[in-house]
């Protein structure tokens, strides 16, 4: 198979009103996997929805602060008082059951898998601990096509 015949995995995403209400809904969004090189896709997407008035945690094991905000090795070490609505995922598709199994113990509203990085036991969890997922698409699209 040619390497532009690799099939690409199936987005999963909630209805355009539902989107819309749960972007609109949430303030703080944990983008796990954040690097803080520019010009990465991670950094070029967290500042996007820094401009935008989302407040940004970073979790990632490798970094110490990343867009002005202290970084966090995995969600579980991000404060309690700390209330995360977006779980937004930069990471392989192999590491987000784990990442869907933080989500859910740190109460957020929404699993997020950036695209291409779709994961079907990752949504299992998340939506059996009560979360909203959307995988497969780019968080910052969806923002900008919807006009959130």
């Amino acid at each position: 198979m040619a390497p532009d015949d690799v099939a690409r995995p199936e987005p999963y995403v909630q209805p355009d009103p539902e989107l819309r209400a749960l972007l609109g809904d949430a303030r703080t969004i944990a983008v796990v996997g954040l690097s803080s090189k520019p010009g990465r896709p991670s950094n070029d997407v967290a500042s996007y929805l820094q401009e935008k008035g989302y407040r940004i945690v970073p979790v990632n094991p490798n970094e110490a602060d990343v867009l002005g905000e202290r970084a966090h090795p995995s969600l579980l070490d991000v404060p309690s008082d700390v209330q995360i609505d977006v779980v937004d995922v930069f990471r392989r598709p192999e590491f987000t059951p784990e990442v869907a199994r933080q989500a859910v113990q740190v109460g957020a509203k929404l699993l997020w898998l950036q695209a291409d990085i779709v994961n079907d036991a990752a949504r299992r969890i998340a939506e059996k601990g009560g979360l909203d997922v959307v995988m497969g698409v780019c968080i910052r699209m969806e923002h900008r096509r919807l006009g959130v």
